[in-house]
């Protein structure tokens, strides 16, 4: 069981800010700009590689939690980056499919 699957289950804490019946949305602890929350299918999917072609609906509401939230926050006006990291070389370190919302400053690329 993944690191995310204890916080969808509520065995581990979190500062979980957004939730409906198939995402849920917390603040990463390691924050990379003044907003950084992860929206998390609750349903484990490892990453966008092991999605299954039927899934794409799945990734549609994680995509659209994270646009409904940047909304409600304020920073959709002025600008988000929505982030998907899959397997080691592609940053991933926590192996259940988790979308990063960045914002809150203006955001270069190459990151860093």
């Amino acid at each position: 069981m993944t690191l995310f699957a204890k916080i969808i289950r509520r065995e581990i804490p979190a500062d979980i800010v957004y939730e409906d019946d198939q995402v849920l949305g917390f603040r990463d602890i390691s924050p990379q700009a003044p907003v950084h929350v992860l929206f998390v299918p609750k349903q484990a999917v490892a990453n966008t590689d092991g999605l299954a072609d039927d899934q794409a609906e799945l990734v549609g509401r994680v995509v659209l939690a994270a646009r409904n939230y940047a909304r409600q926050i304020g920073i959709a006006q002025s600008g988000y980056r929505m982030v998907l990291n899959t397997n080691g070389d592609g940053g991933q370190t926590v192996y259940h499919l988790h979308l990063h919302l960045l914002g809150g400053r203006q955001l270069h690329w190459p990151p860093g």
